[in-house]
C-alpha cells in the first residue's frame, strides 16, 4: 500500500472510529434523556418497519433524481444533519447553544460543502443515529436489522444495481450521505467536482478520492451501541465509553476487520457492497465477545425469551 492509499485508509478508519465510539458513549445519555424512538426495543418487528422505511426513502430519492428534484433531497438531508447534530450537541450544551451549533452544521453544508465539512457532519450524524438506534433496537432486533440490510445491500449493488444509481445521484449533491475520503490532503471536492477523479483509473495510483456510504459506518455501529446498552456482559467502565464491554468492543473489532477487506477492494477501483462485510464483522465480533464474556448464545442472540 502506497502513502496516498494509506492516508485514505487511516482517514476512513478514523471516521468509523468516531462514529462507533460516539454511538457507544452517547447511548446511555440518550436513554437518560428519553430519546428512545420505539415503545418496545425488544420487538423484532421494529426491524421490519425500519427496513420498510429505508425502501420507501430509497424509492423517493430515486424518483426525485429522475424528475430533477435533487434540491429537495439536498434540503431534506441537510435538515436531517442539523436534527441529528442537535441530538449530539444536546448532550454537551444547553438548549439554545445546542440549537445554534446544529444550525451551524446545516449552514456549513449549504454554504461550503467541502469534503472535511461533509465528513464532520457525517460523523456527527452517524454517531447520533447509531446511538439512537442502539437504545431503540434490542439485541435480536439489531441482529435482524443488520442481517437483512447486509443481504439487501448485496442485492442492490450486485443484482438490481439501483444502489449504484442512488450513489450517482447523491454524489453531485455534496451532502453527508457519503463519507468523502481523499487520497491527498490538497484535494478539493468543490474545485474538482464530486465525481471527477473518483472513477479515473482502476487503482489507488491514479485516483484522487473514494467514497463510502454513511450507512456503512452507521449500521455496524448500531450493533456496537446495542451491545453496550443491552448486553448483560459487564462493562469495562472506561472513561469515554463507560458502557462498553467485551461484546461491544469485539463488535467494533469485527467491523474494522470487515472495513479492512472492503477498503482493499474499493481501492482497486470497483464499487462494492459494504454491509455484508461490515455488518457480518460486527455481528460475528459481538457474538464472540458475548461468548467470551460468559453470555449464553441464546441470550446473546436475544432469543432466550422465546425458548
Amino acid at each position: 500500500m502506497n502513502t496516498r492509499a494509506a492516508r485514505g485508509v487511516l482517514l476512513a478508519a478514523l471516521l468509523f472510529l468516531v462514529v462507533h465510539v460516539g454511538a457507544v458513549s452517547l447511548a446511555p445519555t440518550f436513554d437518560a434523556a428519553g430519546y428512545q424512538t420505539v415503545e418496545d426495543p425488544q420487538d423484532p418487528t421494529n426491524s421490519g418497519l425500519y427496513i420498510g422505511a429505508i425502501l420507501v426513502a430509497t424509492a423517493l430519492m430515486l424518483a426525485a433524481f429522475k424528475y430533477d428534484l435533487d434540491w429537495v433531497v439536498r434540503l431534506v438531508i441537510v435538515a436531517s444533519s442539523g436534527a441529528l447534530s442537535w441530538y449530539v450537541f444536546s448532550v454537551f450544551l444547553p438548549g439554545t447553544a445546542a440549537l445554534v451549533a446544529a444550525g451551524l452544521v446545516s449552514a456549513a453544508l449549504l454554504a461550503y460543502p467541502e469534503w472535511y465539512v461533509i465528513d464532520t457532519a457525517g460523523a456527527l450524524m452517524g454517531a447520533g443515529a447509531a446511538g439512537l438506534f442502539g437504545i431503540s433496537f434490542g439485541l435480536l432486533p439489531a441482529i435482524a436489522l443488520l442481517s437483512v440490510l447486509a443481504v439487501y445491500d448485496a442485492i442492490s449493488v450486485y443484482g438490481t444495481e439501483h444502489m449504484l444509481d442512488l450513489a450517482d445521484g447523491v454524489l453531485d449533491l455534496n451532502i453527508p450521505v457519503v463519507l468523502v475520503i481523499p487520497l491527498e490532503w490538497s484535494y478539493s471536492l468543490l474545485a474538482e467536482g464530486s465525481t471527477e477523479g473518483a472513477t479515473e483509473g482502476t487503482d489507488e495510483a491514479d485516483r484522487e478520492v473514494f467514497f463510502i456510504g454513511l450507512g456503512d459506518a452507521v449500521m455496524p455501529a448500531v450493533m456496537a451501541a446495542s451491545a453496550a446498552f443491552w448486553s448483560p456482559a459487564p462493562a469495562f467502565g472506561l472513561p469515554v465509553v463507560p458502557a462498553m464491554g467485551l461484546p461491544s468492543l469485539l463488535s467494533i473489532v469485527g467491523t474494522f476487520l470487515g472495513l479492512g477487506v472492503l477498503l482493499r477492494m474499493v481501492l482497486k477501483g470497483n464499487p462494492h457492497a459494504g454491509l455484508p462485510l461490515l455488518n457480518g464483522g460486527a455481528i460475528g465480533g459481538y457474538l464472540l465477545g458475548s461468548l467470551a464474556a460468559g453470555v449464553p448464545l441464546a441470550e446473546a442472540l436475544g432469543v432466550a425469551a422465546y425458548l
